[in-house]
């Protein structure tokens, strides 16, 4: 008896736990960061990649995101150059600056804050978003030849020569079509 008393005072405890998960990140940071249990995500630096996240993300003033971002509510004060997909709710601040594409239920965007790009609104049960939708965001050399219309031979000698945006990962190389259609904006195809 005493163990499932017990049992159920950590039940009880368990919601109060979840409450108090907070990460403040303050450097600079690339890659993908996922976060499957609820937490409550403050970037205060710079980060570069991907971010999909649940509970609750704010993008500090001094922030700076290069990345696609996944959440559920989520706040930007600082700069964030990437699509936002919101899940419950999107808020920018006076200070933020957001260059990308928004997918949300819910928008507030307060007087002095920059957003160039579309916005969708969606009803809660419409959305359906996940990580799937991220790895969608990356392409193999082969999908970005495809998607670039050029051989898959320019895209590796462009890609080894520093001429397209492109990561590395073992010994294959990931490109991040946010980064590419940034690329081509700016005419840097030759």
């Amino acid at each position: 008896m005493a163990f499932r008393n017990k049992r159920k005072d950590e039940e009880h405890l368990a919601p109060a736990l979840e409450e108090k998960k907070i990460l403040d990140v303050d450097a600079s940071m690339q890659g993908s960061m996922v976060f499957r249990d609820p937490v409550n995500l403050r970037i205060n630096g710079k980060f570069e990649g991907t971010l999909d996240t649940k509970g609750s993300l704010t993008i500090g003033e001094k922030a700076e995101v290069q990345a696609n971002i996944i959440g559920e509510d989520i706040i930007i004060a600082g700069k964030v150059l990437g699509n936002v997909t919101s899940s419950n709710s999107l808020a920018l601040t006076a200070t933020a600056h957001l260059e990308g594409d928004i997918r949300t239920p819910s928008l507030s965007i307060a007087q002095g804050a920059v957003f160039q790009g579309k916005c969708q609104m969606e009803s809660r049960k419409d959305q359906r978003v996940s990580s799937a939708t991220m790895q969608q965001a990356v392409m193999s050399v082969e999908e970005l030849a495809k998607y670039l219309e050029v051989d898959s031979a320019s895209v590796l000698d462009w890609a080894k020569n520093g001429r397209i945006p492109a990561q590395k990962e073992g010994s294959s190389w990931r490109f991040d079509r946010n980064k590419i259609d940034i690329w081509i904006a700016s005419e840097k195809i030759k």
